[in-house]
């Protein structure tokens, strides 16, 4: 911070800073001294939404810019439920998120009765399938140019699916699922066919557009490839939706 070429100061006499002027100094430097040991990209409980402001999915507490939220990790109750969490996970025997798939370790594979969808899990019958481990897959980003609705476009690959199967998929709410704690920030697209184990990959909470030209899936029996798009509802749509006594598209 510059506190020589101020007005009415002389060099290297030190010039005079205000009060707010030292409180944002301090915090730049203490933020840059955080980042040096801290890396955001790695912190699983950031969150950057669509306003700009970080949260804590941990906490659930908004802030303005990373350094507060850096100031934030460092607090006492940030470190505290850091704490809880991790015994609560000792205790119940949670192992770490697989990083492919955004699900804990022992999901993946486990089929839809793992997170409480079905199979053995809902009282049916379970089948005694060997997995082969998982299928190759693809995901892009689309946008539709007229609309602006975002979307996901998944590409799974499965050279060796068994005769007569075709994949299916379902998207699930944090809170239908038994395995971990539930975070409504996000929901969560499952896609199974054996013998290959089940994929799901964790997706924004947003509302989607259910439409036929806008949500749809494509089995390849030729080449073997599974094909699921999903779009969601612009903010506009989901508040429009929301409002009491409106009906929004469907």
């Amino acid at each position: 911070m510059d506190y020589q070429n101020r007005a009415g100061s002389k060099f290297g006499g030190g010039g005079v800073a205000s009060h707010s002027a030292t409180n944002a100094d301090r915090r730049e430097r203490l933020r840059k001294l955080a980042l040096e040991q801290i890396d955001l990209d790695k912190d699983p409980y950031i969150f950057k939404n669509h306003l700009g402001s970080f949260e804590c999915r941990l906490c659930l507490t908004v802030h303005q810019n990373d350094g507060s939220y850096l100031a934030h990790t460092q607090g006492k109750k940030h470190q505290t439920n850091l704490a809880r969490r991790a015994a609560r996970e000792q205790k119940e025997g949670k192992g770490e998120v697989d990083p492919h798939t955004g699900l804990p370790v022992g999901v993946v594979g486990a089929g839809f009765a793992a997170l409480g969808l079905g199979g053995a899990g809902a009282g049916g019958p379970r089948k005694n399938v060997v997995k082969i481990g998982r299928p190759g897959y693809k995901i892009t980003k689309v946008r539709d140019p007229i609309t602006r609705q975002q979307g996901l476009l998944f590409q799974l690959q499965y050279p060796d699916i068994g005769t007569g199967v075709a994949p299916k998929w379902q998207v699930m709410s944090a809170f239908s699922q038994r395995v971990e704690d539930p975070d409504r920030n996000f929901q969560y697209l499952l896609v199974a066919a054996e013998p290959y184990e089940t994929c799901g990959f964790k997706i924004p909470a947003r509302e989607l557009d259910k439409r036929e030209d806008r949500q749809f899936e494509y089995w390849d029996p030729d080449s073997k490839e599974y094909w699921v798009q999903i779009m969601f509802m612009t903010e506009r749509e989901e508040r429009f939706n929301a409002a009491p006594g409106l009906t929004g598209r469907r």
